[in-house]
C-alpha cells in the first residue's frame, strides 16, 4: 500500500512521489522515452495509491504530458482528476531575476495553471538561482498573494539552503516543503537543513535518492559506467566527491546484502533508508516507463530495523559529506556541479 502523510492542513501525499524530470526534453543523452508507456505508468502507478506528482515549469513538454493524463482520466478511470496531486516549480531564469515581479510571477502561474488544465496548483515549489541577485523574499511574497487569489494551494521551495529558507519563514511565507537533493551519497541536508525543517515543520522532499539509477544491482561490479543520462553526469561527481568508485561498489554490496535480508532490491533499501530519517516527508522517484511500477510498491512490504539503519549510517560516517549546504557547490561559479547546470530553461 502507497503511504501517505499531511503535507498541510487538508492536503495529504505519497510518500513516495512520481518524478517526472526524466520525461522532460533534454534528460535523456541518448535513447528517445517510449511517451505512450510513460503514460501507461502513470495509470498503473495512480491505480496502486501513487497519486503525488512532481514537474516543473521548466520540465519541457511535463506539464502538459500531465494535463493529457488528468484529461484522460476524467474518461477512462475510476479516479478523477481531484484524486492527483501534481507538484510543479517556479524557476525564473538567471538572466531574468532582476526583472522578476508581481506580474511576471502571475503569468508563469497561470502558463502551469493552462497546461495542467487545473483551476489551481496543489503546491508551487519556488527556486532562485543566484542569492546575490536581491527579490527572492520579495518575490515569495507574490506567491503568496497569488495563493491568497486563489490560483495556488500550497507554497514550498526548491533547492534553498537553510539560511535563506529561514529568512523566508521569518518574512511570514508559509513554506510547507522544501524539494532538496539528499541519497547515501549526498547528505548535504543532515548538516543543518533536516533539523531547521523539522523545528519548523516543513517537509524534506528529496529528490536523487536513487541518484539517477546508480543505487542499483545493475552497477554491481562495474569497473565505470558510460553516462546514459544528464542524472548520471551529475551523481557521478557526488560520488568522486564522496566515495570514490570502489567504495561506491562497497556500498552497493552492503545494500545488496541487506535487500536480500528483506528480499527487496537495492533500490527500495536507499530509498528507505532516506524515508526513515526524521524530517524527511517524502522521495521522489522518477518515472521513465512502466517496467518498475511494481518496485515503489514494495518500498511499502517491509521495515529496516535498528541493526540496518545503524549499519548503513556507520559506512556512510567513514566519508566526507560533500562541502556546504544543499545546493552551494551548484550556485559556485567555477564549481564542476555549477557547470552542468542549465540556468535559463524558459528560454530554452
Amino acid at each position: 500500500m502507497a503511504e501517505r502523510f499531511e503535507l498541510a492542513k487538508d492536503y495529504t501525499i505519497n510518500r513516495v512521489i512520481n518524478g517526472c524530470w526524466q520525461l522532460s526534453e533534454g534528460h535523456s543523452l541518448e535513447s528517445k522515452l517510449d511517451m505512450n508507456d510513460v503514460m501507461k505508468a502513470f495509470y498503473m502507478l495512480a491505480d496502486k495509491g501513487f497519486t503525488t506528482f512532481d514537474c516543473a515549469d521548466i520540465y519541457t513538454g511535463t506539464e502538459e504530458f500531465l494535463g493529457e493524463f488528468l484529461t484522460e482520466l476524467k474518461t477512462g478511470s475510476t479516479l478523477s482528476p481531484h484524486d492527483i496531486q501534481i507538484h510543479t516549480k517556479y524557476v525564473p531564469d538567471i538572466n531574468l531575476l532582476r526583472e522578476v515581479d508581481y506580474s511576471y510571477t502571475e503569468k508563469i502561474i497561470d502558463r502551469s495553471l493552462k497546461r495542467q488544465k487545473r483551476d489551481v496548483l496543489d503546491l508551487v515549489q519556488f527556486h532562485w538561482w543566484d542569492y546575490n541577485v536581491p527579490g527572492f523574499v520579495e518575490t515569495a511574497g507574490d506567491l503568496l498573494k497569488l495563493k491568497e487569489k486563489g490560483k495556488i494551494r500550497n507554497i514550498g521551495v526548491t533547492n534553498f539552503d537553510t539560511k535563506h529558507l529561514s529568512e523566508l519563514v521569518d518574512a511570514g511565507i508559509p513554506v510547507v516543503s522544501c524539494q532538496s537533493q539528499y541519497s547515501v551519497f549526498d547528505r548535504r541536508p543532515e548538516k543543518e537543513l533536516l533539523d531547521y525543517c523539522k523545528s519548523k515543520g516543513i517537509s524534506l522532499l528529496c529528490y536523487g535518492t536513487l541518484s539517477g539509477g546508480l543505487l542499483s544491482e545493475k552497477w554491481l561490479g562495474q569497473a565505470s559506467i558510460q553516462p546514459e543520462t544528464r542524472s548520471h553526469v551529475k551523481y557521478f561527481q557526488v560520488i568522486e566527491d564522496t566515495l570514490g568508485w570502489d567504495d561506491y561498489q562497497e556500498l552497493l554490496l552492503l545494500l545488496q546484502r541487506i535487500a536480500n535480508k528483506h528480499s527487496v532490491k537495492v533500490s527500495q533499501i536507499a530509498t528507505k533508508y532516506i524515508l526513515n530519517q526524521q524530517g524527511v516527508g517524502a522521495s521522489i522517484i522518477g518515472v521513465r516507463n512502466s517496467r518498475h511500477v511494481e518496485s515503489n510498491s514494495q518500498i511499502f512490504t517491509f521495515e529496516l530495523d535498528k541493526s540496518d539503519m545503524d549499519e548503513i549510517k556507520q559506512f556512510l560516517d567513514k566519508y566526507p559529506i560533500i562541502e556546504g549546504e544543499p545546493f552551494e557547490l551548484e550556485r559556485t561559479i567555477g564549481s564542476k556541479y555549477r557547470n552542468i547546470m542549465k540556468m535559463n530553461l524558459n528560454e530554452e
